[in-house]
């Protein structure tokens, strides 16, 4: 069950197949007789340096993949000096995150019925000393998720026999999650509000993300972004960075893979103006492809918590280790020897870029078969 709920997309899970897909067509240009020692990795990204060109997505309640997961995501970030985007839905409140990451944590703001609500986490974050806010924009209705729905997972959670046997089956897991006692979306808790999974957030509009630019002080993100003119006016709204992503393919399953849209905006906005990327990336060789496409910076979010389910902390920092090293192989490979230097120019074929990509109907048959298992 909780494989699934990280795993699983909306529908029939195409958009999610599509997004690596495209970026597994997309070739990089191998070069030789470059001076390719002393590479770095390090990122510049609104007014701070990283040490990796990805950080952490929002992804809420990670404490069901496995216990401690926000305490291990803390760690690793403090010592890689890499962004943890806190989501609103996360099993630790935005304050002892705050604690645990220090200023390497971000906010993620959902918007749901209540403005008064939103605008209580707003405050919340700064008051916890939070620099960078994300405010998340593509989920205005919470989608099917099919697998989530034949589990019978949903909030609040209630057990059946499928439920019983599914945990019964996996000792390791259910013992250690009862003994650190079971997650709960502690933003809604320490707030006094029910989390209600389904709830509307369709009333965010244009009119919301000027009150909040004029409420929030720091560095302002908009999050699941897939139109360049919306890139454009939200950019003109005065944020301070624009985030491509179709939400890993969870929401719209005829959405176009979001590599394709990472280059019309960049075009859109301009040289400049600063892009985060995600949906699809596993790999180093995927974080260069997005880099040379447009992208400032990368988050990573399903790979997380693939590495913290299959070993835990130990997991996740073993999976960092190896993307990290990826990129370096990569950029050797293609002749960079920083991250800033890589630009369309390390692709294959900069003409074919990924908005040109055509998946024959052939191949869309496995990538289906393959994701619902």
């Amino acid at each position: 069950m909780m494989f699934d709920f990280v795993d699983g997309s909306t529908g029939d899970e195409i958009a999610a197949g599509l997004n690596t897909s495209a970026l597994d067509q997309i070739k990089l240009q191998p070069r030789v007789l470059e001076n390719v020692e002393g590479r770095r990795l390090e990122t510049d990204l609104l007014g701070e340096t990283f040490g990796l060109p990805f950080g952490i997505a929002p992804m809420g309640m990670c404490n069901l993949v496995w216990p401690g997961a926000d305490a291990a995501l803390a760690a690793e970030v403090q010592q890689r000096g890499i962004p943890l985007c806190a989501s609103s839905a996360a099993s630790t409140s935005l304050e002892d995150m705050a604690a645990l990451a220090g200023e390497r944590a971000w906010f993620q703001l959902y918007v749901g019925q209540s403005r008064e609500a939103a605008f209580n986490l707003v405050d919340r974050a700064a008051a916890a000393g939070y620099r960078v806010l994300v405010l998340t924009v593509d989920t205005p209705q919470i989608s099917r998720r099919i697998r989530d729905l034949k589990n019978g997972f949903k909030v609040p959670f209630r057990m059946g026999p499928r439920q019983v046997l599914d945990f019964a089956l996996h000792p390791h897991w259910s013992l250690s999650t009862l003994f650190a006692g079971p997650p709960m979306p502690m933003n809604f808790e320490t707030a006094g509000r029910e989390f209600e999974r389904g709830e509307s957030r369709g009333g965010i509009d244009w009119t919301f993300l000027d009150l909040l630019r004029a409420r929030w002080t720091g560095r302002l993100v908009v999050k699941g972004v897939m139109a360049a003119d919306d890139a454009v006016r939200i950019r003109d709204a005065g944020a301070d960075a624009v985030y491509v992503s179709n939400h890993g393919g969870r929401q719209l399953d005829s959405a176009p893979p979001a590599i394709q849209a990472l280059p019309q905006i960049r075009t859109a906005v301009g040289p400049d103006f600063p892009l985060l990327f995600d949906s699809g990336l596993r790999s180093g060789e995927d974080i260069v492809k997005a880099l040379a496409l447009g992208a400032d910076f990368v988050m990573l979010g399903r790979p997380i918590l693939y590495a913290i389910g299959a070993a835990g902390a130990p997991g996740l920092a073993r999976l960092i280790d190896c993307i990290a090293d990826d990129i370096g192989v990569a950029m050797a490979q293609i002749g960079r020897r920083a991250i800033a230097d890589i630009d369309g120019t390390v692709l294959a074929d900069p003409a074919d870029e990924p908005a040109q990509t055509d998946l024959e109907p052939e191949v869309l048959v496995p990538l289906k078969k393959a994701d619902n298992r």
